[in-house]
C-alpha cells in the first residue's frame, strides 16, 4: 500500500481524478448552460469529423458520446453529481480505501475533526457488533432450529459445535480478504492494459458495474486508482484472480445461492407457521384442525413471500441495510424478554410484553426519524442520531430500554404463582 501511494503513475491518476472532480463541479453551478455547451461541442465535432472525412469508428464514437449526454437537466444535474463524488473517491489515496492495518476511520492523534471521526467509526463498530450478536441470538429462525434436538444438554452441545464452525468462518473471511488485496495489488496492477487477465473483461461484460478499468493517464499500465471492483464481485472473481478455474467460481456462487435461498426458506416458514398458530389457534381440538392449520400456514407462507418479493422488486435500499437492521429488529423485540425468561424467574409476562413492545418501537422510531425522506417531509433540521450511532445499530437503544421497560413493569406486577423450569418441574 505504501508503495502504491508513493508511485509516480499512481499520482498522475489520482491528479486526473481531481481535475475532472473540479470539472463536474463547474458544471453543476450552472447545470442547463453547462449541458447546452456540451450538446452544442458535441454535435459541432461530429459534422467537422464528417468534413474532414475521418474513420467510421471515430465518427460512430462521437455519436455515441452525443446520444449518452443527458436528455434533461434534472438527469444531468443527477449524472453529473454522482461522477463528481466518484472522482472525488478516485481522487484519494488508495481509490479512498483506508490503509489495511488502520481499523477505524480518522485518526485518534490528529486533528479534533479527525479524532471526532476516529471515536464515531469505533463507537458504530462496537454498536453494530452488538446488533449482530445479539440479533443472531433472537432471530426466530434460528431458534426454531434448536427444536429438533432431543434434549437441553444436546441444545448446548450444538451450540458449542455452530460457535466452533462460525469462529472458523469469521477468521478464514479476513484471511481471504488480506489474500485477494495482495494478489490485486501485487499481480494485477502495473500490468499492460492489453495483457489483463481474460476474466476481467468477462466479468465487465456480465455488468459494468462489477468491475471496471480504463487507461486513464495513458500509459498503457493498469494502476490501482484505475480498477474499480464492485464488493459483490469480489467473492465470485476470488478463485479466478487466484488462478483457479472458472468452475470453482461456479461452485462458490452455487453455494452462496444455496444459502441464500435456505436463510429465505427458514425465514419464511417460520413466518407462515407463527401466523397460522397466532392467528387460527385458540385452543381447537376439533380433529380437522391439524390439516386446516398447514392449509392456512401454506397460504400465509406465499402471501408473505409476495410482499416481501414486491419490496425487493421495489429496491429502495440496498440489502446491506435490510439485512443488517433485521438484527436490530430481533434483538430490541426478542433477547430482553428471552433472556430474562431463561434467567430471571421475577420477570412476569406483562413486563415481556412491555420489554418487547418499547424494544421494538424505540428501533423503528429511531430508523425511521433518520431516514432522509422522513426528515425532508417533516422539515427536520440538522442531524438525528443519538451520540453518532448509524440507524442499523438502533438495536443498542431498543435494546437498552427494552430492558428497563422490562424491568420496571415486573417489578410492578404481581410475581407469577408457577413458573416452568428447564428441568420440567414447577417451583
Amino acid at each position: 500500500e505504501r508503495k502504491l501511494m508513493e508511485s509516480p503513475a499512481e499520482q498522475q491518476v489520482i491528479e486526473i481524478y481531481a481535475k475532472r472532480a473540479k470539472e463536474y463541479e463547474k458544471k453543476l453551478a450552472d447545470v442547463a448552460q453547462a449541458l447546452e455547451t456540451d450538446r452544442a461541442y458535441l454535435k459541432y465535432r461530429v459534422k467537422a469529423l464528417m468534413d474532414l472525412r475521418a474513420s467510421s469508428e471515430d465518427i460512430e464514437a462521437a455519436r455515441r458520446e452525443l446520444a449518452l449526454l443527458p436528455k434533461t437537466t434534472a438527469a444531468a444535474q443527477e449524472l453529473w453529481t454522482r461522477a463528481k463524488e466518484e472522482s472525488l473517491s478516485r481522487a484519494k489515496p488508495l481509490a479512498g480505501m483506508p490503509p489495511h492495518v488502520q481499523a477505524f476511520a480518522g485518526q485518534p492523534e490528529g486533528s479534533a475533526q479527525e479524532q471526532d471521526q476516529f471515536t464515531s467509526s469505533r463507537n458504530n463498530f462496537i454498536a453494530l457488533v452488538f446488533c449482530l450478536m445479539l440479533g443472531t441470538v433472537g432471530l426466530p429462525h434460528l431458534l426454531t432450529r434448536f427444536y429438533t434436538t432431543p434434549s437441553i444438554s444436546e441444545a448446548r452441545t450444538s451450540v458449542a459445535w455452530s460457535l466452533l464452525f462460525i469462529g472458523l468462518l469469521y477468521m478464514a473471511a479476513p484471511a481471504l480478504a488480506v489474500l485477494v488485496k495482495w494478489e490485486v495489488m501485487s499481480q494485477l496492477v502495473g500490468q499492460d492494459i492489453t495483457a489483463l487477465p481474460a476474466w476481467m473483461a468477462q466479468w465487465s461484460r456480465v455488468d459494468g458495474s462489477l468491475i471496471s478499468f480504463a487507461d486513464v493517464n495513458g500509459d498503457s499500465r493498469l494502476q490501482f486508482s484505475e480498477l474499480k471492483l464492485g464488493a459483490d464481485i469480489l467473492m465470485l472473481a476470488t478463485p479466478e484472480i487466484a488462478g483457479l478455474p472458472y468452475v470453482v467460481s461456479g461452485l462458490v456462487a452455487a453455494g452462496g445461492l444455496a444459502a441464500a435461498l435456505s436463510t429465505a426458506d427458514g425465514l419464511l416458514l417460520t413466518i407462515g407457521n407463527a401466523l397460522s398458530h397466532d392467528l387460527a389457534y385458540q385452543g381447537r381440538t376439533d380433529s380437522n384442525y391439524p390439516m386446516k392449520r398447514v392449509m392456512l400456514s401454506k397460504f400465509a407462507l406465499l402471501v408473505v413471500a409476495l410482499i416481501a418479493a414486491y419490496f425487493a422488486a421495489q429496491k429502495s435500499t440496498g440489502i446491506l441495510n435490510l439485512v443488517t437492521a433485521s438484527f436490530s429488529f430481533a434483538a430490541a423485540a426478542f433477547v430482553p424478554a428471552l433472556i430474562a425468561g431463561c434467567c430471571w424467574p421475577r420477570a412476569t409476562r406483562a413486563g415481556a410484553l412491555a420489554g418487547m413492545w418499547v424494544g421494538m418501537g424505540v428501533t423503528c422510531f429511531y430508523i425511521a426519524i433518520n431516514m432522509p425522506w422522513v426528515r425532508q417531509y417533516w422539515s427536520l433540521e440538522g442531524s438525528g442520531l443519538w451520540w453518532g450511532i448509524q440507524p442499523v445499530s438502533a438495536g443498542v437503544f431498543g435494546v437498552a430500554l427494552g430492558t428497563l421497560a422490562l424491568l420496571a413493569v415486573s417489578w410492578l406486577t404481581p410475581n407469577p404463582i408457577e413458573r416452568t423450569e428447564p428441568d420440567g418441574q414447577y417451583t
